[in-house]
């Protein structure tokens, strides 16, 4: 899961992910395009709204993204188009560019929809992407079931 900085978006996507699959069988992780948060905990109003849906994500760090994630990780979501460029130019191979996916392309395919960032704004920002990404890692929970059956 892959936003800005690592301190909103990717933390929440991060947190409803590992809820909704096996940790045994898959590694779910975040990470930040701008590296400028590198060790902090998510935003508190994230914090906040994921304690609000019976998740914590207090213990996550920021990390930046680094070139090594694209052999660590089958798919690397993305929050937004700015996101998917940076990460797309750290893709060299035809195969790691195919690993870069815009998180709610996978509940509006072809929309190309962004998650907003809600740093600079309140907390029914957070609330607001709380759902939006609660209801793309369903998508995504259940495709993965889908496979594994």
């Amino acid at each position: 899961m892959v936003c800005l900085g690592n301190i909103c978006r990717s933390p929440l996507a991060e947190g409803l992910m590992r809820s909704k699959l096996n940790f045994t069988k898959f590694t779910v992780d975040s990470a930040g395009t701008s590296g400028g948060h590198k060790g902090q905990a998510p935003d508190k109003r994230s914090i906040a709204v994921a304690n609000k849906n019976g998740l914590d994500i207090s213990n996550q760090k920021s990390r930046k993204l680094i070139k090594e994630d694209f052999k660590n990780f089958d798919i690397l979501y993305v929050m937004d188009q700015s996101n998917y460029n940076d990460v797309m130019a750290l893709a060299i191979t035809e195969e790691e560019k195919k690993k870069v996916v815009k998180i709610l392309d996978e509940v509006f395919p072809g929309e190309n929809l962004d998650v907003p960032d809600p740093y600079f704004g309140g907390s029914q920002g957070f609330e607001n992407i709380y759902r939006m990404l609660d209801r793309a890692t369903d998508v995504i929970a259940k495709q993965i079931d889908n496979r594994i059956e």
